[in-house]
């Protein structure tokens, strides 16, 4: 059996023990132009954990198996675009703009912009409690459809997914600020899971006028996230939003 043969056992396990619900499956498949042959993977990577927990006797599987296998998909996906497209760049700097590419906050934007939310099956607290929109929901089921898709359909299929509708706009989500734009991300970010916005405070200015440097913090609910440092503030404040995306896993420990 080929290696995507022992995949797919693996993660159907208990898929066909549901009926599809055609409204919402058929209609995802219907939006992204894919036809699924077994549809129940579909519902799967629609499937979070809270709906599982809150319906234990309908035998579903929420979508974290999927995600897992979704996230490695991308990541090979995101590698080969970026290795093509920038042949110049050292490893360093493609793992820098990987990370911005993949973070959370991006993926968030791509499932938001095909109604991902919509489509999703939570509980009903999650629902009353913003779950469609929050930014970690989304992001982690648009990677738990990369990976039912790739289980589905193959790697071209899931490669070609992920070019529509997430690296199409790579250029523009990495070009800005020296492919830095973490302020950005962490904004968007908070915006998704908490409906508020990051704060940045100087905390201090050292060093002679014409080579200054500046730390800051950012916090979120009086809650410190990250500090950085830069020669100037607005340099220190990108640190500080980088420092906070990676200690939250939103990026790459890089």
């Amino acid at each position: 059996m080929s290696p995507r043969g022992i995949l797919a056992r693996f993660f159907k396990k208990g898929l066909l023990l549901r009926p599809v619900p055609k409204d919402r499956v058929a209609e995802l498949q219907r939006l992204m132009g894919i036809g699924f042959e077994n549809p129940e993977i579909l519902r799967q990577a629609l499937t979070h954990r809270s709906y599982v927990h809150e319906n234990p006797t309908r035998g579903t599987e929420s979508n974290g198996r999927m995600e897992f296998l979704g996230d490695s998909v991308l990541g090979l996906v995101a590698n080969q675009f970026l290795y093509a497209r920038f042949p110049l760049a050292e490893e360093g700097e493609l793992t820098k703009m990987k990370s911005l590419l993949v973070s959370k906050a991006v993926l968030a934007r791509s499932g938001r912009a095909m109604r991902l939310g919509q489509f999703l099956f939570l509980s009903e607290a999650e629902v009353e409690s913003g779950g469609r929109e929050r930014t970690s929901i989304i992001a982690d089921s648009f990677e738990a459809i990369i990976g039912a898709i790739f289980l589905d359909q193959g790697l071209g299929a899931a490669g070609k997914f992920i070019n529509e509708h997430l690296l199409r706009d790579a250029n523009k989500i990495i070009r800005d600020s020296k492919h830095r734009n973490y302020k950005s991300i962490l904004q968007e970010y908070v915006q998704g899971e908490h409906r508020v916005h990051p704060r940045y405070r100087v905390l201090s200015e050292e060093g002679p006028e014409h080579e200054k440097l500046f730390t800051v913090e950012v916090t979120v609910q009086k809650r410190v996230l990250g500090r950085g440092t830069g020669k100037n503030k607005k340099e220190a404040e990108q640190a500080a939003a980088r420092e906070a995306l990676t200690r939250m896993e939103l990026l790459n420990k890089t």
